[in-house]
């Protein structure tokens, strides 16, 4: 057996790997405080030839700091430097995200990836076609407003051409991005629905995620946690492991442990005998359940936080409305488990990993391993569903730190499905109240939103402790990173806790609590889902309190024609006006609801109507249909803008009628898909999305943007069919029963 421990740290020079493409990428030389801000991911990236290289091939080499997932932004940023430099997308060439190449975008997450990385990439794309046209022009003399530019090649009105290739070199571009270039008016790539570049090796069994890595002599590994969180390590005993066949060490460090083997059946069967043999000290700390844990949230210590206050005229009340939402803690419930690759070469640890942030990552991964900066190398392989912080980052620490005991070997790590549930981050869960008045005539004149909540936000990079799991279990452990809310206006706990409507008196409250009893960190839309669920539940109480229709009593709270404008485009595909809320047939319930939202008031609108059926035998809810409308700019490509609202709308299925993590002292009540059911095929609803173009406006995240309206239209559908609320996620069959139960 290798304990870790006895290895020496070893110190290395501080000198910078050789790397076939280089650059003059230093952020570091700029501070806002120093400079004018930059729009989006250029005001830390702002050297030209950090984000594009024009190659003597005719190839254009494009540098990202914003990863690909499955939502698509591959194709869209293509798209972007294709239709600024006028050239096709045939000749760009992608570079997978990788510390010390690629611009520090932070983590791509919170829908930024077009808002952000995707502006910043134009504004490069728009300066190099600028400069090449100028370059161009002097040396033939003429006006650079004369040239004509196809596919790269440049012609003058003479007939003499020259190229992006012939004129480009690497100085030319070592140069901060001008943002005073015009975008081009006309469009050829952006606004189509171009057919992703990462579609045909899912579908033909390529290369596709970073389970799918394969290296010669690589070896794989499997970890064995704990039973429990905080747990320790008493004894260990690895004989009878080290004697079985393919198996190549067994590595300790404190309480981490793993075994490595030639093949992956050997290292899986390995983990199964060495969790025998190992005996633990269990903390046993976590509260008996969740239902206790939301009994006692509104007690614990927190970090208060009073936000989107409005103090207006005072009216009087006529109807006063008060009501408390939950959501319970969510798996990321990825279909493939978290999974990296290392390899410990030449002093440097490289390691190929589907995390969101790759110089996040690497921070942590200093700090734990005591490597220099430049002797860590995190590159980017998609992952097979990530929605959040799940377990990537912490299978990067956990390949690495075998890497570094077993150098000169590939190791793959991949997560077992119980390492899965019950060692990822979860999505907090969240107690919203909301009380709310009503005038005479029907308008809502006071609000008060008030939220408990554990962070949203874990990850690695911080400054201060650890963020990576292994890290605490160290014989030398970690600390966490203190906990922290995101500020607003995008917001964590309290994210979409700002009504966009408008009420002439308001109070938003946020208890961000500090003591976590599992642990938490980024899901999809961190805590606009249960706050978006609170407020557009009470939006219809309030509008059915008021006697007045749904969508028009939500009309007529907003002051943004935008807003309203998907509102009233989804009322139209869904024939709101003409079909009944509720009704009962064949014994089945019948109910429809609407919802809006502008995520983070900051990115895509979404309205959404939602049709349910329910069975009150049973008690179970089926979801028929879906409508929602959307409204995110100017869409870069079509088809991928709807992908993600038609994506949120079924995860936010799964998560509103199934999904909710169970516990109890003892640790995680699931390890499989049989102790946490999600939503299968045969019950996806039909799901219709229309989008409103805005080419004159600039482009909104959208990838978050429908889970909350889903989620809340659900509801509501679910309230009208039942005519009684639910007021706790998920909408499962036993508190359906309790709800028509509590009618009687």
């Amino acid at each position: 057996m290798i304990n870790t421990s006895d290895i020496a740290r070893r110190h290395f020079l501080k000198s910078g790997l050789g790397l076939a493409i280089g650059f003059a990428w230093a952020p570091e030389l700029f501070s806002q405080s120093a400079v004018d801000a930059l729009p989006g991911s250029l005001n830390t990236n702002r050297m030209l030839d950090s984000w594009l290289h024009i190659q003597p091939d005719g190839k254009v080499i494009v540098f990202a700091g914003k990863v690909e997932f499955g939502q698509g932004i591959t194709t869209a940023l293509m798209q972007i430097v294709a239709d600024e430099l006028e050239i096709e997308m045939s000749r760009i060439v992608m570079i997978p995200t990788t510390t010390g190449i690629s611009p520090n975008e932070g983590v791509t997450s919170g829908s930024q990836s077009i808002e952000y990385g995707g502006l910043a990439l134009r504004y490069a794309a728009a300066d190099a076609r600028e400069i090449l046209l100028e370059r161009a022009a002097l040396q033939m003399g003429i006006a650079a407003a004369d040239l004509r530019i196809n596919n790269g090649e440049i012609t003058a009105p003479t007939g003499r051409t020259t190229s992006y290739w012939a004129l480009a070199n690497r100085e030319l571009f070592q140069k901060q991005v001008s943002t005073k270039t015009a975008f081009k008016k006309s469009h050829t790539t952006i606004g189509q629905p171009i057919r992703r570049v990462d579609i045909p090796a899912k579908v033909s069994g390529g290369t596709a995620y970073v389970q799918d890595i394969k290296m010669p002599g690589m070896l794989h590994a499997r970890v064995i946690r704990p039973p429990a969180p905080r747990a320790a390590i008493l004894k260990l005993d690895a004989g009878q492991v080290e004697k079985m066949p393919g198996v190549v060490a067994v590595i300790q460090n404190g309480s981490f442990v793993a075994v490595v083997a030639q093949r992956e059946e050997q290292a899986i069967q390995a983990r199964e005998v060495l969790k025998k043999n190992i005996s633990w000290k269990l903390a046993e700390d976590l509260p008996p359940s969740l239902s206790s844990w939301f009994r006692g949230m509104k007690q614990k210590s927190s970090t208060d936080t009073v936000i989107g206050v409005k103090q207006g005229s005072s009216r009087a009340r006529s109807k006063v409305l008060s009501a408390q939402f939950t959501k319970p803690f969510i798996a990321h419930a990825s279909i493939g488990p978290s999974c990296a690759v290392a390899l410990m070469k030449d002093d440097a640890l490289t390691v190929w990993t589907h995390s969101q942030g790759m110089y996040p990552l690497r921070t942590d991964l200093v700090k734990t391993l005591g490597l220099p900066p430049e002797k860590i190398i995190c590159i980017h392989k998609e992952g097979s569903g990530m929605y959040g912080q799940s377990g990537a980052d912490d299978v990067a620490l956990d390949a690495m730190l075998i890497a570094k005991a077993l150098p000169n070997q590939p190791i793959r790590v991949q997560w077992m499905r119980d390492d899965e549930f019950k060692w990822e981050p979860y999505g907090s869960a969240m107690i919203v109240n909301i009380d709310a008045a009503l005038d005479r005539d029907g308008n809502i004149v006071d609000w008060k939103h008030e939220l408990w909540s554990n962070t949203h936000s874990t990850r690695p990079g911080e400054p201060t402790g650890d963020n990576l799991l292994a890290s605490w279990y160290l014989e030398t452990p970690f600390r966490p990173s203190p906990v922290k809310n995101i500020p607003q206006p995008a917001g964590g706990s309290d994210r979409n806790a700002i009504p966009l409507y408008v009420f002439p008196n308001q109070k938003v409250v946020n208890h961000l609590l500090e003591e976590m009893p599992v642990r938490v960190s980024a899901l999809r839309t961190l805590g606009a889902y249960a706050n978006v669920f609170a407020i557009e539940s009470m939006m219809d109480d309030l509008a059915k309190s008021a006697n007045q229709d749904p969508a028009q009593f939500r009309i007529k709270h907003l002051q943004d024609s935008r807003a309203v404008d998907v509102i009233t485009q989804v009322s139209k595909m869904a024939a709101w006006d003409k079909t009944p809320m509720s009704y009962k047939k064949g014994g089945k319930l019948y109910g429809r609801g609407l919802a809006f939202a502008k995520y983070k008031n900051l990115s895509v609108y979404v309205a959404c109507i939602a049709d349910v059926m329910v069975d009150p035998k049973t008690g179970k809810i089926s979801v028929t249909d879906l409508y929602a409308s959307a409204d995110g700019g100017l869409a870069i490509n079509p088809d991928g803008f709807k992908n993600q609202i038609e994506g949120g709308l079924v995860q936010t299925t799964s998560w509103t009628l199934y999904e909710s993590v169970p516990f109890n002292q003892a640790g995680i009540e699931v390890s499989s898909w049989s102790e946490y059911p999600v939503l299968r095929f045969a019950d996806v609803p039909n799901v219709y999305v229309e989008i409103i173009h805005r080419e004159n406006e600039k482009s909104l995240g959208v990838g978050e943007g429908s889970q909350g309206p889903g989620c809340a239209a659900i509801a509501n559908a679910v309230a009208n069919a039942l005519g009684q609320r639910i007021f706790d996620l998920p909408l499962t069959p036993e508190r359906v029963k309790a709800a028509l139960a509590s009618k009687t």
